[in-house]
């Protein structure tokens, strides 16, 4: 796929595959990239909660597909990413704000204030409020991930459907990373489903 194509086609064009040729490989430095670039995604206070397992060895993809209810793609697609929420996010707060000053997004001061702020108004939430901002922002860069893909002409599907618990505990992830979503990602063997949407007037409203 062409690097002008329109942001429109790709959407259109990217689909759920489920049938992946295993031959096919992709190489880290590929992924890396892929994964560069979809980290521009918005996040909450722009904390970045999103951390990636990338799963290229086969026998690992194997291990993990007993408690992923033995999804096909998990196996032959040529990696799978697996999206990871880390609810300590928040501890890299002043490292980002500073960041940005460097840049010079923000005036130091801006961006001093900023990062505490952000340090103490999450450092005060509930477990329970910062695994929904992780479960929300790991959406946000999931999305970008799928298209990123497509546009290199790689195809994917996002995986909810896993043990999370069994999946933490293999991966030996530490206390404060959640696993979210796993991302297949390869060349599609097979054309995947098209699939139906409901009528956008039964979707939308505009004000109350």
């Amino acid at each position: 796929m062409s690097l002008t194509t329109p942001v429109k086609q790709i959407m259109q064009e990217r689909k759920s595959v489920r049938k992946y040729n295993a031959k096919t490989k992709i190489s880290r430095e590929t992924i890396v990239q892929l994964l560069q670039d979809a980290i521009s995604a918005p996040s909450s206070s722009n904390m970045q909660p999103w951390r990636f397992i990338v799963i290229d060895d086969k026998e690992i993809q194997k291990s993990i597909n007993f408690f992923s209810f033995n999804q096909e793609q998990i196996e032959t697609a040529s990696a799978i990413i697996a999206v990871i929420g880390d609810i300590e996010m928040y501890v890299n707060a002043e490292e980002i704000y500073a960041k940005n000053a460097e840049l010079g997004y923000m005036p130091e001061e801006i961006a001093k204030k900023l990062g505490q702020d952000a340090l103490a108004m999450y450092g005060s939430a509930s477990t329970k409020t910062l695994e929904n901002i992780v479960h929300f922002d790991a959406g946000l860069v999931s999305m970008q991930i799928m298209l990123l893909a497509k546009e290199m002409g790689y195809d994917t599907v996002p995986m909810g459907g896993f043990d999370k618990t069994k999946f933490a505990e293999y991966m030996e992830l530490p206390a404060n990373e959640i696993p979210i979503l796993l991302i297949a990602i390869g060349e599609a063997a097979a054309p995947a489903y098209g699939s139906s949407r409901l009528p956008i007037d039964r979707i939308v409203r505009f004000n109350k």
